[in-house]
């Protein structure tokens, strides 16, 4: 049974300080109205690119989109910045209506959106939870029978009769999930706001939005950046780019797709061509994980394979100084070690070729994800992108007699020993 369905929507915005549209505008459309003709600003418009100038006032933040989300899917909506991620759940939500087509909902929704979504600043945590309850279509013996539960969850019990507009960014996330998460609604829309929150709060809200996909059959449509979360929590994926979807599927291919939107393969990554990785200051042009012929390595390592990470950039700035930070996570994201240039090899004005030798049996068995940060003039971030380079080490080849375990532990150091 279907829990949304949209057939296409697009959403047009005009550019500057008005949203939508000037009173002139508005005339001649309902005059092309009255003579049954079409929209005369449909046919304008410009792809959503925002690294790009355009030469049309109109853009297309959302263009053509279908696609059908059954109940109890938990789907993963990925997309770099500016790709329609919000605008497309904000459509949803009904928070705003489509230019063009038609969405159809099964069941209520119940939508976090924004820090302090549905809530009003005067008024105490106790007073939202009922405010933003009604809001959402429940009941008061609905919400009364559920507060204990919300609070408990939130975290936030000592401030609960407190005016809400003191609390901070993190409390209102709190109290906010926990409303949208307990009441029975059957689908649950939630932005990248959960960013907001610490770990231990992400954390939680993650095995809750689990819980209720896989256990009540809620159906869930989950924004993030963070790739950990929707791999682990999503068994669907919509990857946008420039308000069109290019992909509508299983999560690891959707997950594929969007490293494919930077032009990924495998441990290897082309970068000097896309806008965000290209300025009047560097160029980031390519980063791979070699072997030892410093030839690029598509498939995946084995642990007693020594491997490299090479660096192609071109430093334009001859003013600052910069060097580079790359930061290893485990696919629960999860930070291992952080490995820089910045005491070892300065980067030169020109092209940079710039290799990192990692030794064999350093890493264990499992997946492992590469953020990178360019540093310049040692405090300040030029550059800084989660997920830039995924990479797999797989068990090496065993002797009969060998254990054929696997140790604990993320890395395996090589430490020196001697028999005294």
């Amino acid at each position: 049974m279907l829990a949304l369905k949209a057939e296409n929507i697009s959403k047009q915005y005009r550019l500057g300080q008005v949203g939508t549209g000037t009173l002139s505008h508005d005339l001649n459309r309902f005059w092309h109205q009255l003579r049954g003709k079409e929209d005369p600003y449909l046919r304008i418009g410009e792809t959503n690119d925002r690294t790009s100038k355009g030469d049309s006032e109109y853009v297309w933040s959302l263009r053509d989109i279908d696609f059908e989300i059954e109940q109890g899917d938990a789907v993963g909506i990925i997309g770099r910045n500016g790709a329609g991620k919000s605008t497309l759940l904000k459509l949803l939500s009904k928070v705003t209506k489509p230019t063009t087509g038609q969405i159809f909902t099964n069941g209520r929704i119940a939508s976090l959106l924004e820090v302090g979504t549905g809530f009003h600043p005067e008024m105490t945590g106790r007073e939202n939870v009922f405010l933003n309850g009604a809001i959402l279509g429940m009941t008061r013996k609905e919400i009364t029978r559920k507060f204990d539960e919300i609070v408990n969850f939130s975290g936030v019990e000592r401030y609960i009769d407190t005016p809400v507009k003191r609390y901070s960014s993190g409390m209102y996330v709190r109290l906010a999930f926990a409303v949208a998460a307990h009441l029975e609604s059957e689908i649950l829309i939630v932005d990248e706001v959960l960013a907001v929150g610490d770990a231990e709060f992400q954390k939680k809200c993650l095995a809750k939005m689990s819980d209720v996909t896989k256990d009540q059959g809620r159906t869930i449509l989950f924004v993030s950046h963070n790739m950990t979360a929707i791999k682990s929590l999503c068994n669907k994926g919509i990857v946008l780019s420039n308000g069109n979807i290019i992909y509508n599927g299983i999560t690891e291919r959707a997950l594929s797709m969007y490293n494919g939107d930077k032009q990924s393969f495998g441990n290897s990554v082309v970068l000097g061509d896309h806008k965000d990785f290209k300025n009047n200051l560097f160029d980031l042009n390519r980063i791979s994980l070699v072997d030892e012929n410093l030839q690029p390595k598509e498939s995946d390592f084995q642990e007693d394979q020594k491997f490299s990470l090479l660096t192609d950039i071109t430093i334009k700035d001859s003013v600052n100084d910069y060097h580079l930070s790359y930061v290893v996570k485990n696919f629960n994201g999860e930070i291992i070690f952080t490995m820089t240039n910045a005491y070892k090899t300065k980067l030169q004005v020109g092209n940079n070729k710039l290799l990192c030798d990692i030794p064999k049996d350093f890493f264990n068995v499992g997946e492992y994800i590469v953020g990178l940060y360019i540093i310049r003039n040692m405090n300040e971030s030029a550059l800084h992108e989660d997920d830039i380079l995924t990479f797999r080490i797989t068990e090496r080849n065993k002797e009969l007699g060998e254990w054929l375990g696997v140790e604990p532990g993320f890395i395996k150091t090589n430490f020196e020993w001697q028999l005294l």
